[in-house]
């Protein structure tokens, strides 16, 4: 009898066949009473309490770009940035930074130049004025004097004449006298008046000058250079933004880029309402940057804000922490996002476990120990991000699930 031989279909059938027979062996074989195999032993030392926060670097001292000084005085309160090189260019001292927007204060300085105008030809209007006048009351004074010379010789030619013909010619000299003092005194104070008009309008004239001087002063600075060697970085608004092309620059705070100091470095960071209490001056924080996660640094709390501040899009309150970086690399950068892990107190001595072994129902916390497999009470103490603890229950090296482990619920509670 002919045996048929297995086709090439039974050959790829075959396997699968097999493997899965023995993954349901192994399914329906496996012990379900066995429980997790991540357990913790129970550590006894020095125990950390930390707060841990995200910052970003800063320069401790940093030398501000001004813009133009003088605003104020010509009356310009903001001034836009139309160019400024890149954030973190390397510049020496004198070398261009960045020029601010000019149209407002040329129109301010075209009109001065008008004005100015204007106020000089008044000046020279003036003063040929005065000249004028005052050369007709000097021709009214030499008249008046010839006219009183006149009346003069008329009452010493009049001594031959009759008494009347003598006391009308007396009369007529005691008028010229009386109009050539009085012509005196007018001159005088006709004098005074054209002096002042023409100190009026030369003080104004000296004024509009030294504005447009001003002014032309104050139009220099709008091409900014670097005061000293460093690296420029944009100065930020209120609201965390930077000051680049198109920002607008305000005559109350005409800072237009810094250069930090790269020798002396802080984090800014900001912690929550519910941590802040355990911050202080003084303590000490391990600083790790995103940047470059290998390395690590020292510091400590220099500052501690007093008045917390509400951060942006969020109800949460913060207050604002500083943290001196003790070590000095050549590759930090302002603007670095720091992770900052402040060691607020250390309680030397005790026991603790990782929090995911400490478990709590019915206000009774407990964990599951290894051997005897029940369920044991414990107290607890404080506790970091990681860790907690234990105060009674346990002892050091007990070993305790990470876990409930299987069927945990019927396991007996050992009280204290």
């Amino acid at each position: 009898m002919n045996i048929p031989k297995p086709g090439r279909k039974f050959w790829y059938i075959f396997p699968a066949v097999v493997i899965a027979v023995l993954a349901s062996w192994y399914y329906f074989s496996k012990d379900k009473n066995q429980g997790p195999t991540v357990v913790s032993a129970v550590q006894f030392g020095d125990f950390s309490i930390n707060v841990t926060t995200s910052g970003e670097l800063e320069a401790k001292n940093s030398e501000n770009i001004l813009g133009p000084p003088g605003l104020r005085e010509v009356r310009i309160w903001q001034v836009q940035i139309s160019d400024i090189i890149p954030e973190g260019s390397i510049v020496d001292s004198g070398q261009y930074v960045a020029t601010l927007d000019r149209t407002e204060i040329t129109n301010r300085m075209k009109d001065l130049e008008s004005e100015l105008e204007k106020l000089e030809s008044q000046y020279i209007k003036t003063k040929l004025d005065t000249s004028m006048d005052m050369r007709a009351a000097r021709e009214e004074l030499i008249n008046l004097k010839y006219a009183l010379e006149e009346r003069q010789i008329t009452v010493d030619q009049s001594i031959y004449e009759p008494p009347a013909t003598q006391r009308q010619a007396r009369i007529e000299l005691e008028k010229a006298q009386r109009a050539y003092e009085q012509a005196n005194k007018n001159y005088k104070l006709r004098t005074d008046k054209n002096n002042a008009n023409m100190q009026e309008v030369y003080a104004s004239y000296s004024q509009a000058q030294r504005r447009l001087e001003q002014i032309r002063e104050v139009l220099q600075g709008f091409t900014v250079t670097a005061p000293k060697p460093g690296m420029l970085i944009y100065k930020r608004n209120w609201d965390g933004s930077k000051m680049g092309v198109g920002s607008t620059m305000s005559s109350w705070d005409n800072v237009v880029a810094t250069l930090p100091n790269l020798n002396e470095m802080i984090s800014k960071t900001y912690v929550n309402e519910i941590d802040i209490s355990k911050v202080k001056t003084g303590q000490k924080v391990e600083i790790g940057v995103d940047a470059f996660p290998e390395r690590k640094y020292t510091g400590e709390v220099t500052e501690v804000a007093n008045i917390g501040e509400q951060m942006r899009n969020s109800n949460a309150k913060v207050f604002e922490v500083k943290i001196r970086v003790n070590e000095f690399d050549s590759i930090l950068r302002p603007a670095m996002t720091t992770k900052n892990i402040i060691n607020t107190s250390v309680i030397p001595g005790v026991m603790f476990l990782p929090i995911e072994c400490v478990h709590t129902a019915d206000s009774i916390s407990f964990v599951y120990r290894v051997s005897g497999q029940y369920r044991q009470q414990v107290k607890t103490g404080a506790a970091n991000e990681n860790q907690i603890i234990i105060t009674e229950g346990l002892k050091e090296g007990d070993e305790v699930y990470l876990s409930p482990p299987d069927k945990a619920i019927e396991w007996k509670l050992e009280k204290l």
